[in-house]
């Protein structure tokens, strides 16, 4: 597919790239061999990120996929049960990897926009009986990809976490965009670092980083995750370059994501008036999803907008997802409700 230089790409916030400031940040990286451990730049943000969350240690890796993969299988013994939402990215979008990897069953729960609760996931945890899975493991995701970058109250997984606590289950978070909760409900990384066994977050989404995910737990989770990562292919030698990019993302890109929520909630405010949108979910971060209203298809609306150089994604045969990013502007915007209101 050719590319135009200006074209508006609101697919993901993946499609992010880096600013002048964060290259430059990656040319002057100090790096060493990370498998030896020897990487001061990769060093120095695993470092960051564990006080940053006040967690014993991290774990820089690859992509979140990877991190959230490693997390499972350090986890868990082949035959346990991991609960989780039916739409969450560790089901839908990690090719099977909880099986692959893990040799896990998966218990699908139900709850609106991604999100569910103490009381869902104290029903789904199996009893003592050697004909169940053994229910070992809940992994949240905060903010929903699927669920419209809906956000967890800090309340909310609290009391998840008592009972994951009173039934002697592990906790993981697929922190993929953690921080635009975070900013949204004007919570603190080290809260969450209180309430989960680990936690992964995604370098290269909203924060603008190329390339790369963290893993934080304990030292003694992370030494084991380590291992797994050299398992899984994931052991990098000069990773500093990459991590420096990680680094300046978390010192400098966190405060401006209110911005990406703005864009967001102005979208959201133009397709409510539009005729081709049925129904919208909740906007609360930079995420937008709306079904397509009848006679109108979801490829024909994608289309319409392509025809503006306007890229956004499919998700289902009816729905339609805006991710906004560091690289949209206020007139990218603009250019995108004008858009809205001429289909």
């Amino acid at each position: 597919m050719f590319i135009f230089a200006d074209m508006i790409d609101v697919r993901s916030d993946t499609v992010t790239l880096p600013s002048a400031e964060m290259m430059t940040a990656m040319f002057n990286a100090k790096v060493g061999d990370d498998v030896f451990g020897e990487d001061p730049s990769v060093n120095k943000l695993e470092q960051y990120a564990a006080n940053l969350f006040e967690m014993e240690a991290a774990l820089f890796c690859a992509s979140g996929t990877m991190s959230n993969q490693i997390a499972i299988k350090v986890h868990t013994q082949p035959g346990d049960e991991i609960i989780c939402h039916h739409l969450s990215h560790i089901y839908q979008y990690e090719g099977g990897g909880i099986a692959f990897n893990s040799g896990c069953s998966v218990k699908l729960l139900n709850g609106n926009y991604g999100i569910v609760s103490a009381s869902d996931v104290e029903e789904a945890i199996n009893p003592s009986d050697i004909h169940k899975a053994q229910s070992r493991l809940v992994c949240l995701e905060n903010t929903t990809n699927r669920g419209g970058g809906a956000c967890y109250t800090i309340e909310q997984i609290a009391a998840i976490q008592q009972v994951c606590e009173q039934h002697q289950l592990l906790l993981h978070l697929d922190g993929a965009r953690l921080f635009n909760a975070l900013v949204a409900n004007g919570e603190t990384p080290a809260a969450y670092g209180k309430l989960f066994n680990s936690i992964s977050i995604c370098l290269s989404k909203s924060l603008g980083a190329p390339v790369g995910s963290i893993l934080l737990g304990s030292t003694t989770f992370i030494a084991k995750a380590r291992r797994i990562r050299k398992i899984f292919g994931g052991g990098m030698r000069q990773a500093g370059y990459l991590a420096a990019a990680g680094l300046y993302a978390l010192q400098h890109n966190v405060e401006r994501l209110t911005t990406d929520h703005h864009h967001a909630q102005l979208i959201a405010s133009a397709l409510l008036n539009s005729k081709f949108v049925q129904k919208l979910l909740p906007v609360t971060t930079n995420i937008v999803i709306f079904e397509v209203a009848e006679p109108f298809s979801a490829k024909e609306i994608v289309e319409a907008f392509k025809k503006n150089n306007i890229y956004v994604m499919q998700m289902t045969k009816n729905q339609i997802r805006f991710v906004l990013h560091l690289n949209i502007s206020i007139q990218m915007v603009e250019t995108i409700i004008q858009t809205i209101k001429s289909i």
